[in-house]
């Protein structure tokens, strides 16, 4: 299963099914695909809990802010992408073989749960890019607005949550056309048996479709190119911003004053941001390249399409999985929360522990004092 509107080796043809391995691309997809299933399924299994936890930590009441909303939703869209994954897996990929051709694997209600998932799949990775673009613009933006304090805070929440309900909407009624594009089609096999895979598509043929083709071609500018496009020219903005901070950051060092401590602490929210957007830049540009190419050069989908088919699929569901190490790693906050909300480290144990001893201490003495006056 393709995170696209088209399908792979598990969702098209017979013919397709049985391909062997003619050269060294064919013969990488048909070796990962023995270890997709697995490897699959504990990246889900993984990036389900992390992104719980991401979800529970961010939206704690001191964490609550307008980029930490982004990424919540962000999370939500990730949790909705590799839970339904999960059965799909075992399914395709651990109870039967990866090349098994069966009425049990490839039933009529198991290849409609394929389409619905490819549907859902299609859909919220679309949104997950386009919020990874609302990040970048809206963190760009926040750089360059001086206005502070509680009503532009509040100005800056309500804009973020009209983005995110935008950017859901709009994902979900752009891949409409997908939706009517793939459908579930009965295939008899040369051993009589009756399966039910997607349809053929045919893609970069004399045989494609006028629709098929506006939907794949569509579909790789508005949901590959244009935010890969946008994520660049912002990110590369972004960068700048940073290096900018930094030179004034060591020109404030050598001239022997302290840096801000609010500076250094945005500093570092943009970085890890620029990390999330690059691994968006990493798994969906090239995604996008294949979908367009399959979409025109004749027989790429079957040659090159196909099996990178699961590759393509693993790298994006460790993209939808990998959040919360990154988060862990560049975020001190992030990482204080998580060990004071799951591992009960308190990041403030050792200051409250001498405050206690201190306080203890002064007890004791004002107490010495008025026993003492007591006494006499």
């Amino acid at each position: 299963m393709e995170l696209s509107p088209n399908n792979d080796s598990n969702t098209t043809t017979v013919s397709d099914l049985s391909l062997e391995p003619s050269n060294g691309l064919m013969e990488f997809g048909h070796w990962f695909t023995r270890i997709h299933g697995y490897a699959s399924l504990f990246t889900c299994i993984f990036g389900i809990f992390t992104n719980l936890f991401n979800i529970s930590i961010l939206t704690r009441k001191d964490m609550w802010n307008p980029t930490n909303c982004l990424l919540t939703w962000l999370a939500v869209s990730d949790i909705l992408t590799m839970i339904p994954y999960i059965p799909f897996s075992l399914h395709f990929y651990c109870i039967h073989n990866f090349d098994e051709i069966s009425e049990e694997k490839f039933s009529e209600g198991w290849t409609t749960y394929m389409l619905v998932l490819v549907n859902l799949a299609a859909t919220t990775h679309t949104i997950s890019i386009w919020l990874g673009v609302s990040l970048a613009v809206f963190r760009f933006t926040q750089l360059r607005n001086t206005a502070k304090g509680p009503l532009a805070r509040r100005r800056s929440m309500r804009q973020v949550k009209y983005t995110t309900a935008l950017v859901y909407i709009l994902s979900t009624l752009c891949l409409i056309p997908n939706y009517l594009t793939n459908k579930v089609v009965q295939q008899n096999t040369e051993t009589n048996m009756t399966i039910y895979v997607l349809n053929d598509l045919k893609l970069a043929t004399n045989e494609t479709e006028a629709i098929v083709l506006a939907n794949v071609l569509s579909y790789a500018i508005v949901a590959k190119f244009i935010p890969c496009a946008l994520m660049i020219v912002f990110g590369g903005s972004l960068l700048y911003s940073l290096g900018i901070k930094g030179r004034h950051r060591r020109t404030r060092l050598s001239a022997g004053q302290p840096p801000a401590k609010r500076g250094t602490k945005h500093s570092k929210t943009t970085k890890m941001l620029l990390v999330v957007i690059i691994l968006f830049l990493v798994t969906e540009f090239p995604q996008g390249i294949v979908i367009f190419m399959s979409a025109i050069v004749p027989d790429f989908y079957k040659s090159v399409y196909v099996p990178l088919g699961d590759f393509m699929d693993f790298l994006a569901l460790v993209n939808n999985a990998i959040n919360f190490v990154l988060y862990c790693s560049m975020s001190n906050q992030f990482r204080s929360r998580f060990l004071e909300m799951y591992c009960n480290k308190r990041r403030g144990f050792k200051y409250t522990k001498r405050f206690s001893f201190s306080y203890s201490l002064s007890s004791f003495t004002k107490t010495s004092v008025v026993d003492h006056s007591l006494k006499r």
